[in-house]
């Protein structure tokens, strides 16, 4: 294997006497270099997009989420959040209770969710500053802090006394609703605050406190749809899970943040895994014109291949020789290639050079999974590409 090495890297790097073999032997190159360098800058904007994408959901969501198994709500009484907060890891906790319900500012409806948050809530999801009008609610009123897209849609400002937005839910039961004036619960309360979070959110949510949605949805006491859960830097997700099981029983089910958006998550990995196989079968065509230097070097140097022959060398070492010049251009021009790639990603992540806005950069991520990725692809694709080349020296010897 050292001896065809040595000829390989002889036959790389000597010019040939024919002109055009050189030519097709950079061409070859550069394709390498530009599969690579594309591969990884696509990787990266795909990388940077997902980080980009999950920073709002990330930045609110707590780091675990617990909601019952069955039914809407489940009971968590003192004693059991004395014992939550008390865990090894658990920086605090919120009870929440969130519910669909309808809307009303003077003449004009929509429908939304509302969400009664406890005095812990921001401490879990620092939503203040989100806040872009007004304030941020506080307990023991009836306030509430709306999204943009509410406010937006039924005309409502922050602390706007001409009337108040009425929240209502439908009463549970069964049956056929004679007095439609009695089939609603509701609640007036303040807007005093406005919010700004992301298209989704901004439309949905209505924010009051705990007390008053609770009264709102008529339940029980110490009742609760979700409890945020925020970690600290001792933070075991397995074993805090294991004991909240152990406190709150199996009749619930615990989240953490990439459960919480699942959906989100498989939207995004299933794009990147969609884009990296395109960009792989570019690379694919890209690499013909490896296979197609190799045969060309093989033609350009069949005296030589016949003499080596004569002499006693094997016709696996022959065609080890052509294989590893496909090799050796394969992994200086990956290389080259990922070096590129990486001094532009640094370069766009330093100067933003490629703007979305005027005042938004195009995200891009470097990753060093996607170098190994990358460089494991162009490899492995090259070797194929090499050995298959590498085959015509058989044909060159029956000559």
């Amino acid at each position: 294997m050292k001896f065809a090495l040595y000829i390989a890297k002889r036959y790389l790097f000597t010019k040939s006497k024919n002109n055009a073999i050189n030519i097709i032997t950079r061409i070859a190159g550069i394709g390498v270099f530009a599969g690579a360098l594309a591969l990884f800058i696509v990787l990266s904007g795909f990388s940077g997009l997902k980080e980009f994408s999950l920073s709002f959901s990330n930045r609110y969501d707590p780091d675990l989420s617990i909601t019952p198994k069955t039914g809407k709500w489940f009971v968590v009484d003192s004693l059991q959040l004395k014992k939550i907060n008390s865990l090894e890891g658990v920086s605090v906790s919120s009870r929440i209770i969130e519910e669909r319900v309808l809307l009303s500012f003077k003449k004009k409806q929509m429908l939304a969710h509302v969400k009664g948050i406890d005095e812990h809530f921001l401490q879990v999801n620092p939503l203040d500053s989100a806040i872009i009008r007004g304030t941020w609610l506080t307990q023991g009123f009836n306030q509430a802090v709306i999204g943009n897209d509410i406010s937006r849609q039924l005309s409502l400002g922050v602390l706007d006394y001409s009337a108040l937005l009425k929240i209502q839910v439908p009463k549970p039961g069964k049956g056929q609703i004679t007095d439609p004036t009695k089939a609603f619960n509701s609640t007036y309360t303040t807007v005093i605050g406005v919010y700004n979070i992301s298209d989704d959110l901004n439309g949905k949510y209505v924010f009051t406190s705990y007390k008053q949605a609770k009264e709102l949805l008529n339940y029980p006491k110490n009742s609760t749809n979700s409890l945020a859960i925020k970690f600290n830097t001792t933070a075991n997700e397995e074993d805090i899970k294991k004991q909240l099981l152990e406190i709150l029983g199996n009749n619930v089910i615990i989240r953490n943040k990439i459960e919480q958006n699942s959906q989100l998550y498989k939207m995004l990995n299933t794009e990147n895994l969609a884009v990296y196989f395109i960009f792989t079968i570019v690379l694919i065509i890209a690499l013909f014109n490896l296979g197609g230097a190799i045969v060309m070097a093989i033609l350009d140097k069949q005296k030589n291949i016949k003499t080596l022959y004569y002499l006693g060398t094997q016709r696996q070492t022959l065609k080890n020789i052509f294989w590893l010049q496909g090799i050796l251009l394969t992994f200086f021009g990956g290389i080259f290639g990922l070096s590129a790639g990486i001094i532009i990603v640094l370069l766009q992540q330093q100067f933003s050079i490629v703007m979305i806005t005027p005042t938004m950069a195009y995200p891009i991520s470097l990753l060093w999974e996607n170098v190994l990725v990358v460089f494991i692809t162009i490899m492995l694709l090259g070797v194929i590409a090499s050995y298959i080349g590498a085959t015509r020296v058989s044909k060159v010897l029956e000559r």
